[in-house]
């Protein structure tokens, strides 16, 4: 049985949780045990949430032995800081486990890095590339010889065609829709139900269908 510490409190981190409790579920064994949760946010310090209690703050995790880490904090508003935050922990990467879900489908040819969190019926199929600290919501569809780097997030019900680039730390809103074989820069957020037919330069917005440029987003320290 693996220790485990959520980071965050939000959808994502009670997504997360419920996660793990289903694999145990469908292990029919204790494989994880959520043993708490660390947030910055210290209104929320000795609460408890599904009956898993917040620790303390982010810096605790580095006090923290025999314990392994998923991390549930960014949105669409922050997205870009999530690898400020992750650093700041100065947890060790190999310290991060990847969990999928019972439902999702991941091809056995798919490589998936440390911190991923797959969510319920994800399918993600042949040669598909998943960078550290990716999330990747319900629904969504990973086509063949994608391309997710460290730090994304795919919203739910994302259908990213093959061989498409999603760059560093991006946010693709819910029920985005990606044409093959094109990239989309750093840091870029395409809107919810967004049409990409082109190539989406970085620190772009983009939204509609097709997709347009909306604005840049200005990347802010944390």
């Amino acid at each position: 049985m693996k220790k485990v510490i959520i980071l965050g409190t939000g959808g994502t981190a009670i997504d997360i949780l419920d996660t793990l409790n289903d694999l145990n579920d469908r292990a029919k064994t204790k494989l994880y045990s959520c043993i708490g949760f660390l947030d910055d946010d210290k209104t929320k310090h000795g609460k408890e949430y599904y009956k898993v209690k917040v620790l303390g703050p982010l810096a605790q995790a580095s006090t923290l032995n025999n314990v392994y880490f998923i991390n549930g904090i960014g949105n669409a508003n922050n997205y870009w800081k999530k690898e400020t935050i992750i650093d700041k922990t100065k947890i060790p990467v190999d310290k991060f486990l990847t969990i999928i879900h019972p439902t999702a489908s991941v091809s056995k040819m798919a490589k998936l890095g440390n911190g991923v969190v797959i969510l319920q019926q994800v399918t993600i199929a042949a040669n598909a590339k998943v960078g550290n600290h990716v999330v990747i919501l319900p629904n969504s569809i990973i086509s063949h010889d994608v391309v997710i780097e460290d730090y994304s997030c795919i919203a739910g019900g994302v259908s990213i065609s093959g061989r498409v680039r999603v760059g560093k730390a991006c946010y693709l809103g819910t029920n985005a829709a990606i044409i093959s074989d094109i990239s989309i820069g750093d840091y870029a957020l395409i809107g919810m139900g967004s049409v990409v037919l082109k190539n989406v330069p970085q620190n772009s917005v983009m939204v509609g269908n097709p997709a347009k440029l909306l604005k840049k987003v200005t990347i802010e320290e944390v």
